[in-house]
């Protein structure tokens, strides 16, 4: 007790005379592994520098020479260092704490998930156990960290704040355009399509690809309104369950205007923070969108699935069923089909115009674009770059201010559209923009806890620790794949895609980033990785929330169609799992390996069409 009192008078005293040293280290450290340590210029031509730990038990000692400026170290105890100087102390403490610790947070976060299946419950444990082992295993002020510091962070920062509000006002946007009917106007156009089996089932899949903007309403307008339709043709509830639920999320997913996008690009921009990258979010999220293999060949499959007229396995029973004794009566008048019916999003049918939904979606898609090349030109011009093209100036651009000035015009033009072809009263427009605004708080929520857990991971360094343990024994080439089993593990099991985003999307960037960095990949390789882990993550996500019975997509996509629940997760899982397995063989391992993404597509549609030609028998 004397010892460890006495070292605490000389650190006081040694302050007084420590010099400045322009030396840079995280304050968290991992027992046996290493840690660099950076310095941009030192005083004297060699300088010796030590950690001594608070007891006195432990010291990790090195120097410098005046032309070296990193050093790597390892800390076997755990517990808090000083950093002396030649002798002197400085401000500066770093805490080491076992490396085992580091994996805990986001394992937490994904086993409670698992377990309970709240998202939002999982995320908090997680950052809270982060700030416990940060803050000195006190859960007082651990919890109070978790509020004040990783919460608050979260929300203070620029770019999240522009994701935050982009997001309520696209929000805004559907709420306007399906009370207005626009949304039902968009799927009317398609009706007098609907003439046969085939022809009945190909409106059906339009549908849901012309109604991209958001998931939701994808799949409450699609399943209601084609459901009358599909039944005269004889068309199983099953079958046209499965296109409402493949044309939902797939499609929000990737397009470049949708609910999902302020999501995605804030993800990846927390992830790009977290390894020092500078790179543009939007235009990674961009260029991943040809890795995400298993949405584009999910969409696919559909429509190969209706041209060919061919199924299999539970959904070619239920085909076959409802062909030779038409809809079981029994499902027509089906209580979730009230529910929908009376639900806020749902618009007025009777004053439905397409233009009602198509023109504001124009005009975000329209404003959007230009912000990217206005600000694009704008900081390529500052930054002194004379020749330059259309890949710098998106490179440059800022793509979150572009996206809010997107669905603040986007409001605007809706509600002075519905207001001047009085479809709606100016308060009722305020109401179905601000339903529109409340539909988003879920996603705003979870948004800023994935921030936060981002952040609680980069601290406790849990990207180094998986490094630490697979760096030895897995090939960054592999990555993509893997990641996006986890993924698909997880989003399955959980019944979420965002919440899985959330938890593996800052863990798997600096995990991309360290492995190719270990295995000295060149820059262009990095990169190629580094989308490959970013896809995978997002259409792993896309393949687990697609088809897990507890996912909200597939529950509304169940009820928008009155289709028995068990039923539609039955017929339309051995359809899903085929298309993930095709797509990692021939998408996420060869791609990573620097085949072309488009090659890869068109090998997997290729594949998809001869199996279901092969192994699809006819309904007919």
């Amino acid at each position: 007790m004397k010892k460890h009192s006495l070292f605490f008078i000389l650190f006081f005293l040694s302050n007084i005379f420590c010099f400045s040293q322009n030396i840079e280290f995280q304050s968290i450290a991992l027992t046996n592994i290493e840690l660099k340590i950076s310095i941009q210029e030192l005083k004297d031509s060699s300088t010796h520098f030590a950690f001594i730990s608070e007891n006195l038990y432990d010291t990790v000692a090195f120097s410098l020479n005046k032309s070296e400026h990193e050093k790597v170290i390892n800390f076997k105890n755990s517990g808090k260092y000083f950093l002396f100087i030649n002798g002197n102390a400085t401000q500066k403490t770093i805490k080491v704490i076992p490396a085992i610790f580091s994996i805990i947070p986001p394992l937490l976060a994904i086993l409670i998930a698992l377990i309970f299946r709240q998202v939002l419950f999982s995320l908090l444990i997680g950052i809270f156990s982060g700030a416990f082992f940060i803050y000195d295993y006190n859960p007082i002020i651990a919890f109070m960290r978790t509020v004040d510091i990783y919460i608050i962070n979260s929300l203070i920062d620029k770019s999240h704040m522009q994701i935050i509000v982009f997001t309520i006002l696209f929000g805004g946007m559907v709420g306007l355009i399906s009370k207005s009917g626009g949304t039902q106007g968009i799927a009317n156009l398609l009706l007098p399509l609907a003439k046969n089996r085939r022809s009945g089932l190909f409106s059906t899949w339009l549908s849901g690809l012309v109604i991209f903007f958001d998931d939701y309403a994808n799949t409450l307008v699609v399943g209601n309104l084609m459901r009358p339709i599909t039944d005269k043709l004889k068309i199983s509830r099953e079958k046209l369950a499965f296109i409402v639920d493949a044309t939902s999320a797939p499609v929000a997913s990737i397009f470049i205007i949708s609910s999902w996008i302020g999501y995605e690009v804030g993800l990846i921009q927390d992830g790009l923070k977290v390894i020092g990258s500078d790179l543009n979010a939007y235009s990674v999220f961009l260029e991943s969108i040809l890795f995400r293999f298993y949405p584009i060949a999910m969409l696919a499959f559909v429509g190969f699935s209706i041209y060919l007229k061919k199924d299999f396995g539970p959904m070619l029973l239920a085909e076959k069923y409802a062909l030779r004794n038409g809809i079981n009566n029994n499902h027509i008048n089906s209580k979730s089909n009230d529910i929908l019916k009376s639900s806020e999003l749902m618009g007025n049918e009777e004053k439905a115009k397409w233009y009602n939904g198509i023109i504001p979606i124009l005009v975000m898609v329209s404003v959007a674009f230009g912000g990217l090349i206005f600000t694009g030109i704008k900081a390529v011009e500052a930054s002194g770059i004379k020749d330059y093209g259309f890949k710098e100036i998106i490179s440059y651009s800022d793509s979150f201010a572009s996206l809010l000035w997107a669905s603040t015009f986007a409001c605007l033009v809706a509600g002075v559209m519905f207001l001047s072809q009085r479809i709606m009263k100016l308060s009722e427009v305020m109401d179905a923009w601000f339903v529109g605004l409340r539909s988003m708080f879920l996603a705003v929520l979870m948004l800023t806890l994935a921030w936060a857990i981002g952040t609680v991971t980069y601290d406790i360094r849990t990207a180094d620790y998986i490094i630490n343990l697979v760096s030895d024994s897995i090939s960054p080439n592999f990555l993509p794949v893997i990641v996006f089993l986890v993924c698909a593990v997880t989003s399955f099991s959980t019944g979420t895609s965002w919440g899985t985003m959330a938890i593996m999307m800052p863990l798997v960037i600096g995990l991309s980033h360290n492995v190719s960095g270990l295995y000295g990949l060149a820059a262009d390789e990095q990169y190629l990785i580094l989308v490959g882990v970013i896809s995978s993550v997002l259409a792993g996500c896309v393949f687990g929330d697609h088809c897990s019975p507890i996912s909200d997509t597939t529950i509304l996509s169940s009820m928008a169609s009155s289709c028995d629940h068990i039923s539609h997760v039955k017929t339309q899982l051995p359809y899903a799992v085929l298309v993930a397995v095709v797509c990692m063989l021939l998408g996420d391992i060869p791609s990573a390996f620097g085949l072309s993404p488009i090659l890869s597509i068109l090998l997997i549609f290729i594949s998809l069409f001869f199996l279901l030609k092969l192994f699809g028998k006819s309904v007919e």
